[in-house]
């Protein structure tokens, strides 16, 4: 019930922006990260049911609904923030089909590294600094890591993943882009929307009423949850506050928390040679934020 005339979704939507507002960006981003993995590794379950592409729909579609009842975002949008909504919903919704068809066919802490090097490669770009050229090496023997040793990865998968990690790039950059643009989270409901509207004829092909039945809606729901309305709204707000530059750097604990959640949810264990991987990642995205973060110091 509206109190003094306030409806009560912009109270929740101010007490949602009030408590982000305070949360320090370095956690959100993290809290981004376990939330992302924790989603996709409930994901795998459905995959049988409605299929990478029924996931996809039901997770976009239902943050989609979450975000717009929280935010209520404004339809009337100048055209270069219109371009910026499309965009990040087009990437987005290329992304999680790359992604999901990914994790469908190697380990979900393999398929998570070679997708983190899409905000590697932000957090190195423009760089001329010899070290970061190391950071870079370390980074790319580590992804030719992931395929050696015994336990071979479907070629497939690695570039679908490869795909997905090109994609999470270019969203960090436009997303950055239309957290300035556009307050609160109007600007990230409309973009769910309209992934979820790209995401809606391939889904229903490939899954059809399954995506109906409760068995699916359920799961997916904490899917959406999960993967979508938490650590999308703190990634909005931590990169109001910090640069893209750094986002990307701040995620460089996904890889390990990919591994880690593909070993306790679903039993996923990589080889001595992908932990190598998993690890030579890793190390490059600490020596790159390490790096990052004094620059920014000083800058």
């Amino acid at each position: 019930m509206a109190e003094h005339g306030i409806p009560e979704s912009t109270k929740v939507a101010a007490a949602a922006t009030g408590l982000l507002g305070r949360a320090p960006a370095p956690g959100l981003v993290l809290g981004g990260v376990v939330g992302l993995q924790c989603g996709a590794a409930l994901s795998v379950g459905l995959f049988t049911r409605v299929g990478p592409a029924g996931v996809v729909l039901l997770r976009l579609a239902l943050a989609a609904l979450l975000l717009g009842a929280l935010w209520r975002p404004r339809l009337r949008l100048d055209r270069r923030t219109l371009g910026t909504v499309l965009a990040a919903g087009t990437l987005l919704a290329v992304h999680h089909l790359s992604y999901y068809e990914a994790v469908g066919r190697i380990p979900l802490g393999a398929a998570t590294t070679v997708e983190f090097l899409g905000p590697f490669a932000i957090a190195l770009a423009g760089s001329r600094r010899a070290v970061d050229l190391v950071w870079s090496l370390l980074a790319a023997a580590g992804v030719v890591l992931l395929g050696a040793g015994g336990t071979a990865l479907d070629p497939v998968g690695l570039g679908f993943a490869a795909l997905a990690g090109a994609c999470w790039g270019g969203y960090i950059l436009v997303s950055a882009r239309l957290a300035r643009s556009v307050p609160g989270g109007g600007g990230l409901a409309l973009a769910v929307a309209w992934g979820a509207l790209l995401s809606l004829p391939y889904g229903l092909v490939r899954a059809g009423r399954e995506l109906l039945d409760p068995r699916v809606l359920l799961p997916a729901l904490a899917v959406a949850v999960l993967s979508s309305v938490l650590p999308y709204s703190f990634n909005l707000e931590a990169l109001r506050r910090i640069p893209p530059r750094v986002f990307g750097v701040l995620t460089s604990l996904e890889p390990a928390v990919g591994a880690v959640v593909g070993l306790l949810l679903l039993g996923q264990r990589l080889g001595p040679w992908q932990c190598a991987g998993v690890t030579a990642v890793a190390l490059a995205s600490i020596g790159a934020t390490r790096r990052s973060a004094r620059d920014d110091r000083q800058g």
